[in-house]
């Protein structure tokens, strides 16, 4: 054990306020260190000198003065926690009153500004909106990614094809076939359909059901038509 160690412990060890194993390592110390025993007698001789001295019993009062003092003591505290608060706070409001008018000047500004310009607006969405139609880029029709590699030999046909969210044909209107066999021409209809897959319809990015026209012509092709 260090005299550091041992110093720090030695009045703990005339109290008897440690353990049997602490107070055998200080006691090994004391006989090996004349420096330590000597703090420890100079220690024991001040204990034995304050238990001589006649005990002296407290004024009746004593609590009562304590009380007064301590809660003299608390208003202090809080007193001069409310006269800085208060001081804070006048020196707030004199750094923000030259900042407030400038700042509400300026934001009445932008509102009058923003309330004359949204105007300006309103006719291109009102349109829009009764055309039914959605500004570019916005919202696309359904886009064919792939037809069948067969060749359509029923004939001229328009056909409102109904697509869903992911480019599945779920189902199929003929809008016109002249001079055509109906059930005939369904069967060719359907084979070509069965190979034929679309883009679906997006709004604002997010694919979404829709519906497309295809035009099949016997002799030019098929057409596609939004």
């Amino acid at each position: 054990m260090e005299c550091r160690s041992a110093k720090r412990k030695v009045s703990a060890y005339l109290d008897n306020a440690m353990s049997e194993k602490e107070r055998r390592e200080l006691r090994l110390h004391l006989n090996a260190c004349r420096v330590c025993a000597l703090e420890s007698q100079r220690l024991q001789r001040v204990r034995n000198t304050l238990r001589s001295l006649p005990q002296r019993n407290a004024p009746p009062d004593l609590s009562v003065r304590l009380r007064v003092v301590a809660s003299k003591a608390r208003k202090d505290a809080t007193n001069r926690w409310s006269r800085r608060w208060e001081r804070l706070e006048l020196t707030l409001k004199h750094l923000m009153r030259p900042l407030a008018l400038p700042a509400v000047g300026g934001l009445c500004s932008a509102i009058f500004l923003f309330s004359a310009l949204v105007p300006t607006f309103v006719p291109a969405f009102a349109m829009g909106n009764a055309l039914g139609d959605v500004p570019t880029m916005l919202k696309t029709q359904p886009t064919v990614k792939y037809m069948a590699p067969i060749a359509f030999g029923g004939g001229d046909a328009e056909v409102d094809l109904a697509i869903d969210d992911q480019g599945r044909i779920v189902d199929y209107v003929i809008v016109s076939a002249p001079g055509q066999k109906s059930e005939q021409l369904r069967r060719i209809i359907e084979n070509n359909l069965l190979f034929t897959e679309f883009w679906p319809a997006t709004a604002f990015g997010k694919p979404i059901a829709g519906t497309v026209r295809i035009s099949f012509r016997s002799a030019a092709g098929i057409d596609v038509k939004g």
